[in-house]
């Protein structure tokens, strides 16, 4: 059995919420969850993160029954999604002058059987949660973690470093994008965080596995306190977290 429960929330510091969410509502084998973090402009980052889930979905939906259900197509599917969000979003920024420059980022994770089908571009995240140990999936496309990657920075320094917001890869601001597609297992007792930089910004990771591990019994409940500890820490971003769970 699978349980989920995901919500967004504005943060204590901005004007409108850039984030959007998507969580499945048809009842089948195969589930799919969406986080977008949009960015630029005078309401650019809403109408690139909104646009990016309704294209990926869209085209998810159209495509779903025509696949075969092993791991190079549901990977394809999920390059191509993605793909067909960054050409949507490319040319509306090009044709509509107030939205030159936004973007969004993306997570996509597509559950099928004892296995996640991750699509991911930006710094949003996706964690594992898996016998007492929490892992990040995904690997930020920023500029400190570039610098993290070639020995320039500790961990710790990454933490509170000045550029941290700054992206090397995001959905919409180049005509060819690469997304990273990943497949992870997802068994029994696995619970899988996705959220924004407005989460992980603000709360360690040792909190929020704390947080999830103590309520992992009530998704919802645990989703409004891991906003809620974004919020008491500053709140200076819109926050969005999805959980799954495996039971």
């Amino acid at each position: 059995m699978m349980r989920f429960y995901g919500i967004s929330d504005i943060g204590k510091s901005r004007k409108e919420n850039q984030d959007r969410i998507y969580l499945p509502t048809v009842k089948n084998e195969l589930k799919y969850f969406i986080i977008a973090d949009g960015m630029g402009g005078v309401n650019g980052g809403e109408v690139a993160s909104t646009a990016a889930v309704e294209v990926i979905k869209d085209y998810i939906d159209a495509n779903v029954e025509n696949i075969n259900f092993d791991d190079y197509t549901i990977e394809n599917l999920i390059y191509q999604a993605i793909l067909a969000a960054n050409k949507f979003i490319y040319n509306k920024s090009l044709n509509q002058k107030e939205y030159k420059g936004m973007g969004t980022t993306i997570v996509l994770a597509i559950l099928y059987r004892n296995r996640v089908y991750i699509g991911h571009v930006g710094d949003s995240r996706i964690y594992r949660i898996r016998k007492n140990i929490i892992r990040q999936l995904t690997k930020d496309h920023s500029y400190v973690q570039a610098l993290l990657d070639q020995g320039t920075i500790t961990r710790e320094e990454a933490e509170n470093h000045p550029q941290k917001n700054i992206l090397m890869k995001v959905v919409g601001c180049e005509r060819k994008l690469e997304p990273d597609i990943l497949v992870k297992g997802f068994i029994k007792d696995d619970i899988l965080l996705m959220c924004t930089d407005g989460l992980t910004n603000m709360v360690s990771t040792n909190e929020i596995y704390d947080t999830i591990v103590n309520g992992k019994n009530d998704l919802s409940n645990t989703c409004k306190k891991l906003i809620d500890m974004a919020n008491e820490n500053g709140g200076y971003d819109n926050v969005s977290v999805i959980l799954i769970s495996k039971d």
